[in-house]
């Protein structure tokens, strides 16, 4: 199973056409907030399921955290705004152990992040649209095969 996972597109058309190559040939995606809107673009453009959550530049209606099983594993995505991703993974590491999460996916601070802490994998895309920390402009493919998960990085 393949998941295409975005975060922080902020509404620049260019960049997610750039990565829709990409994207087209994935079973899943993920748009982990900011802005809400632009995963309806993606799976216009893509016709791939998205699953989506609102961040702290969005104002629709939406749920802001998923927990769903995909692949064999459950997955947890936020945008990261209420567990202050900024600041390290601390509090978002007590949801996702009380969740019983395999995986987390979550945005916010527009920098690329792929780490497994105490057996949970945490996914940080970065930004399509606005890279910070040294980070490039990009977004991540998830790759789950049973137990085996890669997690590629893709500069655009």
């Amino acid at each position: 199973m393949k998941i295409g996972i975005v975060s922080d597109t902020h509404r620049l058309v260019r960049n997610m056409d750039k990565a829709i190559p990409y994207l087209e040939n994935c079973d899943l995606i993920i748009h982990a907030g900011d802005n809400y809107s632009d995963a309806r673009y993606i799976y216009g453009e893509t016709g791939v399921n998205v699953m989506a959550v609102v961040g702290n530049c969005d104002f629709e209606d939406a749920e802001d955290e998923l927990l769903f099983d995909f692949g064999g594993k459950k997955i947890f995505v936020c945008h990261g705004h209420r567990y202050d991703v900024k600041y390290g993974t601390k509090f978002l590491q007590t949801k996702a152990e009380r969740e019983g999460a395999d995986i987390v996916v979550f945005g916010h601070s527009h920098e690329t992040f792929s780490e497994v802490i105490n057996g949970t994998l945490y996914i940080n895309p970065g930004s399509l649209s606005l890279p910070r920390g040294g980070s490039k402009r990009g977004f991540a493919i998830l790759e789950i095969d049973g137990d085996n998960i890669k997690v590629k990085e893709v500069e655009i």
